[in-house]
């Protein structure tokens, strides 16, 4: 077949494009499901350290969502040694395991933030995000004092963990799903997973944290900051050899 032929035709050009678009999707997916490596193991002491979020996190994340933060931030250090000394070990795939959808991104107007959870205090997170100037005078970032103003809504939190449970992420409604989490997270974090205490435990979080600084209320900014501190900090590396994780790329 010409193809000229091909370009005149409307009709072969849709298939034709398809099956080229199909088989390269199949050598790229098929693959992923017959690699038992694909994801990283991050085990210490027999438990694994990349957990799902809490449900004040979850909420943060929402709202990292919602204020567009994406669109200007990467979550995902590349193996290079440049982005190594800037921010520190490359990226997991373990580490966005229970992420829908992963964070990684490629734009950086602003700095990756695959690990600033940490980095910075709960106090520099709240100006930054109310007054990014004032700690950061040539950032070109938006002001987002509302996060700070409006209280968090987190009534339907339990069904934002359903949703996900759906897809996968190991929250727990049942006493064995727990004792399944239990073995293998820990009972501490078992007891942050339970979709049943989602309420108490977002509330629990907040007053322990007080991320923003105010314990009266649980606000938007609580959830953010809860959700930017724990970016990056599920893996300690130290508690690795140098070059465990290579096998695995």
């Amino acid at each position: 077949m010409k193809h000229e032929t091909i370009e005149t035709n409307a009709g072969w050009l849709i298939v034709l494009t398809l099956i080229v678009i199909s088989i390269g999707g199949l050598v790229e997916i098929v693959p992923l499901y017959l690699i038992d490596d694909t994801v990283e193991e991050v085990k210490v002491a027999g438990k694994e350290t990349v957990r799902p979020y809490t449900p004040l996190e979850l909420r943060g994340r929402d709202l990292y969502l919602r204020e567009g933060c994406y669109t200007c931030h990467s979550q995902m250090v590349r193996p290079f040694r440049d982005e190594a000394l800037r921010y520190g070990h490359y990226s997991l795939a373990a580490e966005s395991k229970f992420d829908h959808p992963f964070q990684w991104g490629s734009k950086r107007t602003g700095p990756d933030l695959a690990r600033v959870g940490d980095k910075y205090s709960n106090e520099w997170h709240v100006q930054h995000l109310i007054a990014p100037r004032s700690v950061v005078p040539e950032s070109i970032m938006p002001n987002y004092p509302w996060l700070l103003e409006n209280k968090l809504d987190y009534k339907d939190v339990g069904d934002r963990m359903r949703a996900l449970k759906i897809v996968g992420v190991p929250y727990t409604e049942t006493e064995a799903e727990y004792q399944a989490n239990v073995e293998r997270f820990g009972e501490e974090v078992a007891k942050k997973l339970d979709i049943n205490s989602a309420a108490d435990n977002l509330v629990a979080q907040a007053n322990q944290g007080n991320y923003d600084g105010n314990p009266r209320v649980v606000s938007e900014m609580d959830a953010m900051v809860a959700y930017l501190q724990v970016l990056g900090t599920m893996v300690d590396f130290n508690q690795f050899e140098d070059g465990h994780f290579v096998k695995f790329r």
